[in-house]
């Protein structure tokens, strides 16, 4: 079932999804933009530190860590398995 519209870091290990929309704004929107963070960009959760805070992600082919803090901010959709 697909989820709409729910936050990156709401997602579990392995759980693939796109990018539906950013809600930020100013550095943190264009840094994430700079990263390929945009619309229908499949992400997935790889692995978590030790302390669960930063997560590890698969975005286009590179691994990227974001704190819960920024990937809150990116709303996606999970994708059916």
């Amino acid at each position: 079932m697909n989820t709409c519209n729910v936050p990156l870091n709401s997602l579990h290990l392995g759980e693939k999804c796109k990018v539906i929309k950013l809600i930020s704004d100013g550095l943190i929107r264009r840094r994430l933009l700079d990263l390929g963070v945009i619309h229908d960009t499949i992400i997935e959760p790889l692995q978590k530190s030790p302390s669960g805070d930063p997560v590890a992600y698969l975005i286009r082919g590179t691994v990227i860590a974001l704190r819960s803090e920024i990937a809150s901010m990116i709303l996606v959709e999970t994708l059916e398995k």
